[in-house]
């Protein structure tokens, strides 16, 4: 299936299927449409996820400028289905805007950004681990759990574990370089506890029960 196949399922009217994939996938079509609108970037080519959403959901081009549609587009879609707050956007603008102030930035901001969330979420797992067995009838717990195992990511300088330790000083270092906020850190991390508890566990897994 593509990118976004399973983004809207396609019956009598369009209906969201949430999973994680999707998540994450409108997620990289809002950072590439908002470096293609601050940068002036004319060659679709160089932002391959928002040419497949552009494709997909028949964007049309605003203003002449690409990114300025698919931009609005993935935030009202991010927004409806994942309840995302206006301030999530408005930080991923502020840093696209400070860190990609040519093409040549762009790469080397969207690696920092994938080590970022990437050690994020292996420490959240390590942090959290009986938390993510919560049922989700409990999300205001889990929500408040998230936030703050996410505030003592950001504020707590000693750790037990070493493998902890050093993730957690990198995610540190991540985020003042990034400038993203605990806000913002939550936000993403809540999302995808919630999505990935709602998807069918592998075959293996139940057979173990």
């Amino acid at each position: 299936m593509s990118l976004f196949g399973k983004l809207f399922k396609k019956s009598n009217e369009e209906v969201s299927s949430k999973n994680v994939e999707d998540f994450a996938s409108l997620i990289r079509v809002y950072f590439q449409s908002a470096i293609a609108a601050n940068l002036g970037i004319t060659n679709i080519r160089f932002i391959p996820d928002v040419a497949n959403f552009k494709r997909l959901f028949k964007i049309p081009t605003q203003g002449g400028r690409l990114g300025q549609g698919e931009k609005v587009a993935a935030r009202k879609m991010l927004m409806q289905d994942y309840g995302l707050s206006e301030s999530f956007f408005k930080e991923i603008d502020t840093s696209v805007k400070k860190h990609c102030r040519t093409q040549n930035d762009v790469q080397s901001y969207l690696f920092l950004y994938q080590g970022f969330t990437n050690d994020l979420m292996m420490l959240m797992g390590n942090l959290m681990q009986w938390k993510f067995r919560m049922p989700s009838i409990f999300k205001g717990t889990l929500r408040a759990m998230t936030e703050k195992t996410i505030h003592d990511v950001c504020t707590k300088l000693v750790w037990k574990k070493d493998d902890v330790h050093k993730t957690a000083a990198s995610v540190r270092q991540y985020k003042e370089r990034l400038g993203y906020s605990e806000q913002w850190m939550t936000e993403y991390v809540y999302n995808i506890i919630m999505l990935a508890k709602k998807e069918p566990k592998p075959k293996n897994e139940e057979a173990k029960k």
